[in-house]
């Protein structure tokens, strides 16, 4: 990677807010909406945001290359897991005996370690999908057609996520009933393919941008995939 890129640092700490952010913040809200077409959808959600995690891998995997992305990757995956012991920790620990706001504060931050693990398992597997499917495509398309790359890794990526955290974070927890499953997965995965599809014409905009500022437009053609290379 090369030390001149200008604007790498930036999206990798943007990637990492968003990533905890929409963790920390949205399971603690399941939330119904009823939509043209597709009725009741119920989702949690954080998963208005989350998707934005894979937007930006795929505009680093595009610019950058699997390499960059996959560094990045693990940057979110430790952010990801200290803000989940960190919330652990902080919701262990006995509160004062005036403040009352405990059951409050284990609502909103008090995930279980099942919930905080599968959300590493299934973040981690979901992005490397995501990135690897846009670097192959890039290659395999000669870098035409950016829009069919960023849906089509959308969704495998955000297909493994969502069918590994749901089940591993929820199957048979008492959170959701479990033949509620399905439709929250199904839910979710529709919901992260539409904010991708609705970024498209964004991503197009800072994929062109970071290539002219750049100065690179990266294909994997001799990339190393490994997932666990640095």
């Amino acid at each position: 990677m090369k030390p001149a890129y200008r604007y790498y640092d930036f999206i990798m700490a943007a990637f990492v807010c968003v990533l905890v952010c929409s963790n920390l913040i949205g399971p603690a809200k399941v939330t119904q909406i009823d939509a043209p077409w597709l009725g009741t959808l119920t989702f949690g959600a954080g998963v208005l945001f989350f998707p934005i995690s894979f937007i930006f891998g795929d505009i680093l995997t595009e610019v950058y290359g699997y390499a960059a992305s996959r560094r990045v990757i693990w940057a979110g995956f430790a952010g990801l897991a200290f803000a989940s012991l960190m919330a652990w920790m902080i919701v262990a620990l006995p509160p004062a005996p005036f403040w009352q706001h405990q059951q409050a504060y284990e609502i909103a931050f008090g995930s279980t370690w099942r919930i905080s693990l599968a959300g590493l398992i299934a973040f981690a597997l979901g992005e490397f999908v995501n990135s690897y499917v846009m670097a192959k495509m890039k290659v395999m398309s000669s870098g035409k057609h950016l829009w069919a790359r960023t849906i089509t890794s959308t969704v495998f990526g955000e297909t493994i996520d969502t069918m590994l955290f749901v089940p591993l974070a929820f199957w048979n927890s008492g959170i959701i009933p479990n033949d509620k499953i399905l439709l929250v997965m199904t839910a979710q995965i529709i919901a992260k393919i539409v904010v991708e599809v609705l970024f498209t014409p964004i991503t197009y905009q800072l994929v062109a941008f970071l290539k002219r500022v750049e100065h690179e437009d990266y294909y994997d053609r001799n990339t190393n995939f490994s997932p666990f290379k640095l």
